[in-house]
């Protein structure tokens, strides 16, 4: 058919357009910008749906698991836009990514579309001109498998997280939430900081000498460590557990600070002999670093650039769509044969022949489960493109990344390092005669090393940095020991007693976290940036330089987890999940029979329901809570964690003392020394800082719920004045008195019956004490140096500036809602900083209203901008700082941005990722306020002097009773009126899987 062209599909923008330059004409290349359809939340289903077993997961748990996905409002537009692209082409190619979620991608948009043209599946793990011209002739069948398992991987945490995080939100705090991978990863967090709160530190000493091979000391030196005295080994860190012990097995001698400055003393003494024993060289030999995985990529790229594992994904991810790298999830560290060839071509040109092998290197990968069916991460293409070319082309953190990829590669197919290591030991003594029993006729013996290395190979290009590890034995360093031979004797420079203390494990990075989790099988390669993303944004940890520091929040959640919750939360369990969802892409296992195993239990698992079902009652003050001291616990409470002590001289009905804990004190730095130490401290708040001179009043600076601040007080603060306005009836028949004015209110027939007397009216109370003045410091105030004169300053705001000159307008300065600005009438000027406010004067005000508010002053408010505009809404993408935060904008979605991510790392794929993500979640619905009961028409007080109205009440009666009466009618009427169908209304549609069978593409799909 004339016209007609080939459409190819994909889920990206930026990958869209590489493509389309290389296919060419007759093909139309579109992005479906990530999926177009999910899983539709249970308050967003149908009301016929929501009482059935669709309602509570929009998954049909007693029917196959079906799950019940919408096409999002924010993709409506993507979607109509592919369908016109159908109209015209004559060959449908799904060119979406080679894993699970890609294959899934592919998978919706084949049932949305329901295409009548043939179906391609084409796939490609580089964007380059070969491999996709390559990928277009050898085209395959959807891999439904791989859709089976993204689904059940779907339904899974869709299921999990609806099931335990309302447990959290009830027991320990809103907004919390449970995953199965990002459980796990959280107590890995939290179960290191237990054994750094448990850590208990053990002091150990010894020696460092700096010796010479003669006896000038312009010879060369080197030092060496003590580590037998008497023939017995000296104690070092690794020998020590826990709890501060030496360990069982281990037999050393410790010195203590004593024995070590007077054996340092005693070696000092030129009559002390220092001779060489023993001399020995070994051959020293390293290989280099796979190539990477993702794994491997985010490790390395947080130790050697300091970038966190979704800013390197996002980086990589660029870096692939524009052709530069391979695909970049991946866990296998293989490389083709044309990827291995180009590695030894490039490195034998730069760094010469004799540092390529005669063999190839092959590496095989060490997880037991891969993924991807993708080789290692590596430069894209059959000659890779040096970094010094492509200066001009790619920049900043792209550069970086491509930099670290490339020197991997070519490093992992050249030469090992070779060299050799000297080690030396030396024997000094025995001491002479010493007051300290330790230093006194005693044999010491050091130890030195050394490796130089002679044949550097792979290190010319790239050396991998490693994680530090506790008490890890050092390896050699590149350094030189000066020729020695046994027996020689040395001179002794320097000797140094050095005092050293156990640490407890190193606090988890990024990099050591995505590593631990792949030993453990917890996680796949596309997932590990968004866990420690999604425990991040929770606030379930807080990343403190490169270190994860858990939130007191995560104990209560972890323990929960734990103890209620037990198998969901173990190691082994979850990686087994993640084997079985492996078995499913394989084919190897049914979807429907695993997800019935783990919802409704099997014989070796009990079930998330039963355990549901069967939690029992949960304590939650005992969750949020942990001992600290015999008399103090920590409590983590609705607005954060604090110190609880009861006082034993209290009451016994006395509510415990209770104290904050300073946001920034990590858990495994409040110790019960600590814990007592804020208890004992002097409490800041409640300061007296002076007294006003103007009013006599207390200064007080407090600490409040939502900050410091200053306010106002009388010396001795008296109960406020309340006055009861009560009608007092007189001895007197017919008088009443006014409390306030004293009137005397004569009847006019005081001889009439007297009226039936009137219920006493509600006493209306009036405080006649006026609201203290308070004002809150501004961020850069201290509350404990606060002084008086700058307490009254703030008091005294809004500071009048001065009055305009042109238009006598009065101009203030004041701090609000966003921030300081000053106000001139309705107009207003932001201010730079809140010290501002006391320190612009009238001219700098002047000159501040004469520019424009928007524009000249500030060519624009947003931190980053970006070229190309958003591809969906078609605007301009910008980011901008708000009130909670910086947030991606095109003018009419904003989009926030998580806690985990900087600014600099957001580049345009990941912005229009975070704004596709905001629309598809639809405007906030907001709750429709309640109405309200219409308003009594007051009754109006009849005067005393009508005693005929007085007489009538029962003519009153029976007219509220008739028109009460009335109106019940009325309402009864309107409820027995049937309900009107509207016919001809459209509903929403929606798709399950039953409607929408997975049908292999690859051939010509009729309807």
């Amino acid at each position: 058919m004339p016209g007609t062209k080939k459409l190819v599909i994909v889920e990206s923008p930026t990958k869209m357009k590489s493509i389309a330059a290389y296919l060419g004409d007759g093909y139309e290349v579109l992005s479906s910008v990530g999926h177009i359809r999910d899983l539709i939340e249970p308050k967003n289903l149908p009301p016929e749906l929501k009482k059935g077993p669709l309602g509570k997961f929009s998954v049909d748990v007693d029917n196959g698991f079906e799950p019940y996905y919408v096409v999002s409002d924010a993709k409506k537009k993507t979607v109509a836009e592919l369908k016109r692209a159908m109209k015209t082409a004559d060959e449908l190619l799904l060119a979406t990514d080679e894993d699970r979620e890609g294959e899934a991608i592919a998978w919706h948009l084949l049932q949305v579309l329901q295409p009548k043209v043939p179906v391609k599946r084409m796939v490609f793990h580089e964007i380059t001109k070969e491999a996709i011209l390559k990928a277009k002739d050898n085209t395959r069948d959807l891999d439904t498998a791989l859709v089976d398992a993204q689904e059940t991987r779907r339904i899974l945490d869709r299921i999990y997280g609806y099931e335990i995080s309302p447990v959290l939100w009830r027991k320990v705090g809103p907004g919390l939430s449970a995953g199965r991978v990002q459980s796990a990863a959280t107590r890995l967090v939290v179960d290191r900081e237990r054994e750094r709160l448990a850590f208990v530190s053990a002091g150990y000493w010894d020696l460092s000498a700096q010796l010479a091979s003669g006896a000038a000391t312009t010879d060369a030196a080197f030092q060496a460590k003590l580590v037998r005295l008497n023939g017995d080994r000296i104690a070092s860190g690794g020998d020590f557990d826990d709890l501060g012990r030496l360990k069982p097995k281990v037999t050393a001698t410790t010195l203590d600070e004593a024995s070590a400055l007077a054996l340092a003393d005693a070696l000092k003494d030129p009559q002390v002999a220092i001779t060489v024993t023993k001399v020995a060289s070994k051959p020293y030999r390293r290989s280099p670093a796979a190539p990477f995985t993702t794994s491997t990529l985010q490790q390395e790229a947080a130790r050697k650039l300091r970038f966190t594992a979704r800013q390197t994904m996002s980086v990589a991810q660029s870096l692939y769509e524009n052709g530069y790298i391979t695909y970049m999830r991946t866990d296998s560290p293989s490389l083709s044969q044309q990827a291995i060839n180009a590695a030894r071509n490039q490195a034998s040109s730069l760094y010469g022949p004799e540092t390529v092998p005669a063999q190839p290197r092959l590496y095989k990968g060490k997880s037991k489960n891969a993924q991807e069916a993708h080789e290692a991460i590596r430069p894209s293409g059959d000659t890779f493109r040096t970094p010094s070319s492509l200066a001009n082309t790619i920049r900043g953190n792209d550069f970086r990344l491509y930099d670290l990829i490339w020197k991997r590669t070519v490093a992992s197919q050249m030469a090992d390092a070779t060299g050799s290591t000297a080690s030396v030991t030396i024997a000094a003594g025995p001491t002479g005669v010493s007051p300290h029993p330790a230093a006194s006729g005693v044999l010491a013996e050091f130890s030195a090393s050394g490796t130089v290395i002679t044949f550097r190979g792979f290190m010319l290009a790239y050396e991998e940095s490693r994680d530090e590890e506790r008490n890890a034995p050092t390896d050699p360093t590149e350094s030189k020991l000066p020729p020695l031979e046994e027996g020689q004797s040395l001179s002794l420079l320097e000797v140094e007693a050095k005092g050293h203390e156990t640490t407890p494990a190193a606090r988890y990075t990024e990099a050591s976290l995505v590593k631990k989790l792949e030993e453990l099988g917890i996680g796949r390669p596309s997932t590990y940036a968004s866990i420690i993303s999604t425990i991040t944004d929770r606030g379930y940890v807080t990343p403190r330089g490169q270190s994860l520091v858990p939130n007191w929040i995560a104990f209560s959640v972890v323990r929960l987890l734990e103890e209620y919750f037990t198998d969901l939360v173990e190691y082994d369990f979850t990686a087994e999940m993640e084997d079985d969802l492996d078995r499913i892409a394989d084919g190897k296992a049914d979807r429907v029979d695993w997800l019935n195993s783990f919802y409704f239990g099997s014989e070796k698992h009990r079930g998330l329901r039963q355990v549901v079902d069967n939690l029992g009652e949960i304590d939650a003050r005992s969750i949020n809570s942990m001992p600290i001291g015999d008399d103090i616990t920590l409590r983590i409470g609705k607005y954060g964690p604090y110190l609880e002590v009861i006082d034993p001289a209290a009451a016994a009905d006395a509510p415990p003392r209770r104290v904050n804990i300073p946001p920034d004190l990590a858990p495994d730095e409040l110790t019960p020394a600590k814990a007592r130490q804020l208890i004992d401290a002097p409490v800041v708040i409640d300061r007296v800082i002076g007294v006003n001179p103007g009013t006599g009043k207390n200064i007080v600076a407090k600490d409040g719920r939502f900050g410091p601040y200053v306010t106002e007080l009388d010396p001795a603060p008296a109960e406020p004045v309340v006055v009861e306005l009560v009608e007092t009836q007189t001895e007197s028949a017919g008088e009443t008195i006014d409390p306030l004015t004293g009137e005397v209110t004569q009847l006019v027939d005081a001889g009439a019956p007297a009226a039936k007397p009137k219920r006493k009216p509600a006493a209306k109370k009036i405080a006649l004490a006026d609201k203290p003045r308070t004002a809150s410091l501004f961020k850069s105030m201290d509350l404990a140096t606060i002084d008086l004169e700058t307490a009254l300053r703030l008091l005294d705001l809004p500071r009048i500036v001065g009055l305009d000159p042109e238009t006598q307008t009065e101009i203030t300065a004041q701090n609000g809602k966003f921030g300081p600005y000053l106000k001139k009438g309705v107009d207003t000027r932001s201010l730079t900083s809140e010290d501002q406010i006391f320190e612009i004067d009238l001219t700098g005000a002047v000159e501040l209203y004469s520019q424009p508010k928007y524009g000249a002053r500030r060519a624009s408010s947003a931190l980053k901008e970006f070229e190309t505009p958003d591809p969906d809404s078609g605007k301009a993408i910008k980011i901008k700082d708000g009130r909670f935060g910086a947030y991606v904008t095109d003018g009419v979605t904003n989009a926030t941005i998580p806690k985990a991510e900087t600014v600099e790392e957001i580049d345009f794929d990941r912005a229009v990722q975070l704004l596709a993500d905001k629309r598809a979640k639809g405007p906030a619905v907001k709750k429709a306020p309640a109405k309200k009961a219409p308003a009594k028409k007051p009754v109006a007080k009849k005067p005393a002097v009508k005693a005929a109205a007085v007489k009538k009440p029962a003519v009153k009666k029976a007219t509220a009773a008739k028109t009460t009466a009335a109106k019940t009618t009325v309402t009864k009427t309107a409820v027995r009126k049937p309900a009107v169908t509207k016919t001809g209304t459209s509903t929403k549609t929606a798709t399950t899987r039953t409607a929408a069978t997975k049908t292999p593409a690859g051939s010509t799909t009729q309807s």
